[in-house]
């Protein structure tokens, strides 16, 4: 059942469209899996739906492990010259349609279609169960306070009342030096008092600038 389609040194044109065909249906999976529940450009779907069928495509032109350093050298390329920086998410689904890729071209299409679903039935799991996720009350706070307010401690009880917890990630300066701006990973006791609960940092602060957003992942690369 996992064998290959394609015997001998040949590629018949059945064994070319079966596997060409399964390509594109599991890119085209590949690319529906990048869009769920996540943020996705039309560029990037559109490519990942094809990238199994291009590397399919090499491999079976050059039928033996040159092809699968030519794939993977692509690869890499696609991932350092791309217009936009790649999420970790992203990379990992161009190494799942190039794996994909290199199944179908050497004509394991039953082990590329059994790869896939098993991939991508772990990662909707893992999605759909939330893993990685983080608090949901989670918040990134910035506070501006002027220079001459020294802000060891300054919104501790605001904080104990208002938040489950919360630690000072940063300081810098802005302004020339007149200003320091504070960010703070919290989390909230309760969403429904977050106004109140900047109504009194701006008392405490001067009312200079704070913002309080939904923290933003920075993914290495």
């Amino acid at each position: 059942m996992l064998d290959s389609i394609i015997t001998g040194t040949g590629i018949t044109v059945s064994s070319f469209f079966i596997c060409t065909a399964v390509s594109l249906l599991l890119g085209l999976g590949a690319a529906l899996l990048s869009m769920y529940k996540a943020k996705y450009s039309r560029s990037f779907v559109l490519t990942l739906a094809a990238l199994p069928a291009l590397v399919q495509i090499i491999i079976m032109m050059v039928n033996g492990n040159i092809g699968a350093g030519v794939a993977v050298a692509g690869t890499f390329g696609l991932i350092r010259f791309r217009s936009a920086p790649g999420s970790a998410r992203e990379i990992g689904l161009v190494f799942l349609a190039t794996a994909i890729g290199l199944a179908t071209g050497m004509g394991y299409v039953a082990v590329a279609a059994v790869f896939f679903a098993v991939i991508a039935l772990f990662l909707l799991l893992l999605t759909a169960a939330g893993f990685g996720a983080g608090a949901a009350d989670e918040r990134e706070l910035r506070i501006t306070i002027p220079e001459n307010l020294d802000y060891d401690g300054l919104f501790d009880d605001l904080f104990a009342q208002y938040t489950r917890s919360a630690e000072l990630d940063r300081v810098k300066t802005t302004n020339m030096g007149t200003l320091y701006e504070l960010s703070y990973k919290i989390v909230l006791r309760d969403a429904g008092r977050t106004k109140a609960f900047l109504d009194e940092l701006r008392t405490r602060n001067g009312n200079l600038n704070i913002v309080c957003g939904k923290p933003v992942t920075k993914e290495v690369l």
